[in-house]
């Protein structure tokens, strides 16, 4: 029996105040987790509630694409399905197209692996540089118009592209990371978003498992994208885990878990954001729902914020490489060579 998680509304979609990230089912983390166990967590997520699922072409090299099929495809009616495009895999390699072509064909090829006929909402993962984001999502709304996806969004967008694309087709969702130690969205892109009513996805809100109190160490196994994050260097992390031990504190004076602070406070932010946290273990997909219905003081927010000034924590979010392949307003205090 599902259960009923209070609902939000991005663009016309109406779905789960809190959904569920499914990249580190197959990818990104470190060693993926038993199928049987991807499974069972997909359908629990369904069963608690959620009716958001985001899953993407690249991950997993489109395993995960082919998991959320086969998990929980028997039940497709019951939740908004979400994927990407554009970050695909190209002869071999990870890599950025954002040509009509290219467009046309991962969205076939997920589709296709998705076992539907319709994507309810299809985003650019990342922005194409050397296409304009004019002729990419004029791609998206000729799928929209044959059928095949039902509302398009974007990925790691700056409000500027956010309003050039919004002006061939409106947009229903941008997604980016945000969290208490990522406020990039704050400079420029949430204000966007309210002024075009344009829903805002806010995947890591808990830091990459650094606000669930689940990294002490910088000590990753391999293909674990932490490794090359500045954040989560030996040095970095060290100087950030006082900033953790503050925001435990906070989180025990509210009555609730690290997690559930750092997805409450997100959605305490704008009415119109939904989180979508990832995990691989169901008590802490269950710990993460019962954010849903937490109301968090102006006290407790409060507190959260002074934790997190502008440039309190050590390290910048990505390393120059991975910043050179987003399009996301930067902050002050961040700089790339």
């Amino acid at each position: 029996m599902t259960s009923t998680l209070p609902h939000r509304q991005i663009g016309p979609l109406t779905v789960s105040a809190i959904g569920l990230g499914c990249m580190n089912l197959s990818h990104a983390y470190g060693d993926v987790p038993d199928e049987t166990d991807a499974i069972r967590l997909l359908n629990r997520a369904l069963d608690l509630g959620v009716t958001f699922l985001d899953t993407a072409a690249l991950y997993g090299m489109g395993a995960n694409e082919r998991l959320v099929a086969k998990a929980v495809g028997h039940r497709r009616a019951e939740f908004t399905l979400a994927s990407k495009c554009v970050l695909d895999v190209y002869d071999g390699k990870r890599g950025i197209d954002g040509s009509p072509a290219a467009i046309a064909n991962t969205l076939d090829n997920a589709l296709q692996r998705l076992g539907t006929d319709h994507i309810d909402l299809y985003y650019m993962h990342r922005l194409d540089r050397r296409v304009p984001v004019e002729d990419s999502v004029g791609a998206l709304a000729r799928a929209r118009e044959a059928g095949k996806i039902g509302a398009i969004g974007l990925s790691e967008m700056s409000a500027d592209t956010i309003r050039r694309a919004h002006a061939v087709h409106p947009i229903a969702a941008v997604q980016s990371e945000y969290s208490p130690w990522v406020r990039n969205p704050e400079v420029a892109v949430l204000d966007a978003c309210a002024e075009l009513g344009i829903g805002f996805v806010a995947f890591s809100p808990v830091a990459r498992g650094f606000l669930a109190d689940a990294v002490h160490e910088a000590r990753f196994v391999a293909h674990d994208i932490r490794n090359f994050m500045p954040r989560f260097t030996a040095e970095n992390l060290a100087a950030n885990l006082p900033l953790l031990d503050r925001f435990k504190t906070v989180a025990a004076g509210a009555g609730c878990t690290p997690a559930q602070l750092a997805l409450g406070w997100v959605l305490a932010r704008r009415p119109f954001i939904v989180p979508i946290p990832g995990t691989r273990s169901i008590a802490h997909l269950e710990e993460n729902v019962g954010a849903a219905t937490l109301t968090l003081s102006d006290d407790i927010i409060a507190a959260v914020d002074a934790i997190f000034p502008p440039g309190a924590v050590a390290g910048t979010r990505y390393n120059d490489m991975m910043q050179a392949q987003i399009d996301t307003e930067l902050l002050p205090e961040e700089s790339i060579a």
